[in-house]
């Protein structure tokens, strides 16, 4: 398998990306996260309709060691759980990654109890609960499936490129000090789908770091260390995020990951409410030999520099488009978006 057949395209002005060469990949945050309950198969599914590249589910583990999608392993917000008077004994407050969380967790959760509970909008109070209680919550395997048919069907109609898939370990360290690493279930699962090497279509990512090391030791699949503006990874109290983002941080990064996945302000800061000109963080990612993924692209008013928004309510959709253009034209190799179609009309301008 292949990444996406976007070789030897230059569309200006962007420069071309250092290790595919073509325009930005575009990768659906969650899948359609802004018209459908996030992390849900009709998510992912609306968002390659729409032209996504990529689809990116978040990986937690069930207590019988089962890889699911869910935003975080607390799932009070995403599912109605709390609608289950069976399970209201497993609501509880835990530590992770040094943060206090009062819910429910997968992890105290057989994949056979979850199947009792069903999906919800995360954020209620921007996108509206239409289609809560629809849908179920997702195994990785069912997703890698689907994705399988998918992908056998595009072949089938003239080589189109596949689509790839861009999972996130979500608090790895505190899962392996409960018996519960991803590692295995994930590289076991990609590679019976037949993802293998540097070129496959998939992308492996977190926020911590030796996650990320203990994946290369083990597989040439390309990887992407996450970053935020503020902290620093979860399995390494004494290195910052600041730290990663200097040259020579870079290079340590450079040596195990094949990419750099920061939040974006880090490439596009916002100064008096509107976007300011691009840091020296892309352009130095690429000394590095790293692709850069940005995150994340919404339209809401809310998650828009204010000269971007339009009108006072946070839910309503602001001018997302000029944002897009800015960071396309800022050289990125792909964004993680919630709105596919305004980032697929975005990236058609430039072609």
């Amino acid at each position: 398998m292949t990444l996406p057949e976007t070789r030897g395209m230059e569309p200006a002005p962007i420069p071309p990306a250092p290790l595919h060469g073509g325009p930005p990949i575009i990768i659906a945050h969650r899948g359609a996260s802004g018209e459908r309950p996030e992390h849900t198969m009709a998510a992912y599914q609306l968002a390659v309709e729409q032209g996504a590249d990529f689809i990116e589910p978040d990986l937690v583990l069930t207590k019988d060691g089962v890889l699911v999608a869910r935003h975080e392993n607390e799932i009070g917000s995403t599912t109605n759980v709390a609608d289950h008077p069976e399970f209201a004994d497993r609501k509880t407050i835990k530590i992770i990654d040094g943060q206090s969380y009062d819910g429910w967790f997968t992890e105290d959760f057989t994949l056979a109890e979850l199947r009792r509970l069903r999906a919800r909008e995360r954020l209620p109070a921007l996108r509206g609960t239409a289609r809560d209680g629809e849908f179920l919550v997702p195994t990785f395997e069912e997703i890698l499936i689907w994705l399988a048919s998918v992908n056998q069907a595009r072949a089938q109609q003239g080589g189109m490129r596949p689509i790839g898939v861009y999972p996130e370990t979500k608090h790895p360290s505190y899962f392996a000090s409960i018996n519960l690493p991803h590692e295995t279930p994930l590289l076991g699962l990609l590679a019976q789908f037949g993802y293998q090497g540097s070129d496959a279509p998939v992308f492996i990512q977190s926020f911590e770091v030796g996650n990320l090391q203990a994946i290369r030791a083990k597989s040439d699949l390309p990887l992407i260390q996450l970053v935020s503006a503020d902290g620093g990874p979860a399995d390494r109290p004494d290195l910052r995020y600041a730290d990663m983002l200097t040259p020579d941080g870079l290079r340590d990064v450079a040596r195990y990951a094949t990419g750099l996945g920061p939040e974006k302000s880090l490439v596009l800061p916002v100064v008096d409410g509107m976007l300011s000109a691009p840091t020296p963080l892309v352009a130095q990612a690429h000394r590095a030999g790293l692709h850069v993924h940005p995150w994340t692209i919404r339209r809401e008013n809310i998650f828009l520099p204010p000269s971007l928004r339009q009108g006072d309510d946070p839910a309503s959709h602001g001018d997302v488009g000029t944002e897009i253009a800015q960071f396309l034209a800022a050289g990125v190799d792909g964004i993680f978006t919630d709105n596919v179609p305004e980032l697929v009309r975005s990236r058609d301008k430039i072609r």
